[in-house]
């Protein structure tokens, strides 16, 4: 058996995240970003029984900028992941850095009981790799 320690998702994740409406246009998610270093927005689910969708900058780039159309006048629910892969707060980052890189992911919500509490990136992972580095 290994003495490594098992470093988990929750003690890399960041806390702070963005979230909105998929109604938003783009602009008004864009005014309302205030964590630039994540790179994203979460969606907020409309109701119980929907899902958490995802908004990267990546997207708002190629559908909205690179297509030349304006950013009022494009919802956030219309360029937007969703359902979005969501990660457990107990799931080892190694286990968690094969998922993003067998799915081509760079970021997830991380969930504990159908809410977000953080977010992940594959960034996380690493610093906190190197943080526990003896």
């Amino acid at each position: 058996m290994s003495d490594r320690k098992v470093i988990r998702v929750r003690e890399v994740m960041k806390k702070e995240f963005d979230m909105v409406d998929g109604m938003s246009s783009i602009s008004e998610a864009l005014k309302l970003m205030k964590h630039m270093e994540t790179k994203c927005l979460l969606v907020d689910k409309r109701h119980n029984d929907d899902e958490f969708g995802i908004l990267l900058i990546s997207d708002i780039a190629r559908h909205v900028l690179a297509q030349d159309r304006a950013p009022d006048r494009v919802n956030v629910y219309e360029i937007m992941t969703k359902p979005v892969i969501t990660v457990d707060p107990e799931m080892d980052i190694r286990y968690c850095a094969r998922m993003f890189e067998r799915l081509g992911l760079s970021r997830a919500p991380v969930v504990d009981n159908r809410k977000i509490i953080g977010i992940v990136s594959f960034t996380d992972m690493v610093n906190g790799l190197m943080a526990n580095i003896d």
